[in-house]
């Protein structure tokens, strides 16, 4: 079983206790724990960090908008976050991009459509030996 760092900020947390209950995974849940007032930066950086010190496997961070989160999380090396809207996203950044992060818009999306996200998140492989992996070994620059 792949084990999934999933953090959100006060606008996620409903969505994401509900991700936790209806997907089969081992969770590493980074908080938050309630639906008081928080920052998203927070809890990107905790599932980014778990990403980058290869604890888990892959990464859900959910916010109200996505952004926030796919900005932080996109800061760390060897993270890839894609924010997705729907199931085409969610597969095309596996697929095409090789993303392991995958950041959910809490205000745009519902818990079915988050559910089925992450399902084919995490059933789908990145293509590599294509055009793709080449692509996906041209993104790290030098800053």
């Amino acid at each position: 079983m792949k084990r999934i760092a999933i953090g959100s900020d006060h606008g996620g947390y409903i969505l994401k206790q509900e991700i936790m209950e209806r997907v089969s995974a081992d969770w590493i849940n980074v908080g938050t724990f309630n639906q008081e007032s928080s920052s998203y930066v927070e809890f990107a950086k905790a599932v980014s960090s778990k990403i980058q010190n290869h604890e888990v496997d892959f990464g859900i961070i959910i916010c109200r908008s996505g952004i926030g989160v796919s900005i932080v999380a996109n800061r760390y090396k060897q993270v890839y976050a894609a924010l997705c809207l729907n199931n085409s996203m969610a597969k095309s950044a596996r697929t095409h991009n090789n993303a392991n992060v995958l950041c959910i818009a809490a205000d745009y999306t519902t818990v079915e459509e988050a559910v089925e996200m992450i399902k084919i998140f995490l059933s789908t492989d990145f293509e590599a030996g294509t055009r793709h992996e080449d692509r996906f070994n041209s993104i790290n620059v030098d800053n």
